[in-house]
């Protein structure tokens, strides 16, 4: 149990960008990699949750990222 513990924490900066490349551009996660850092790290991607994460904290986000939000919930 502490080995996954571990590992998500090891592995969640890149969780945002790797587990995200199916569903946004590389633009895209660019705009909301800080956001993503800063109110989702512990978000275990898949299924809709970073996107799910990031909606919820959308009055925090930066403006790029908002409009990726946005677009993505069309």
């Amino acid at each position: 149990m502490t080995r996954i513990i571990l590992a998500a924490l090891v592995l969640s900066p890149l969780a945002f960008t790797a587990a995200s490349a199916q569903d946004f551009t590389a633009e895209q996660r660019a705009a909301c990699k800080g956001d993503y850092e800063s109110f989702c790290k512990g978000t275990m991607p898949g299924g809709g949750r970073v996107l799910a994460c990031l909606s919820k904290n959308n009055d925090k986000l930066s403006a790029a990222c908002k409009k990726v939000v946005a677009d993505a919930k069309k």
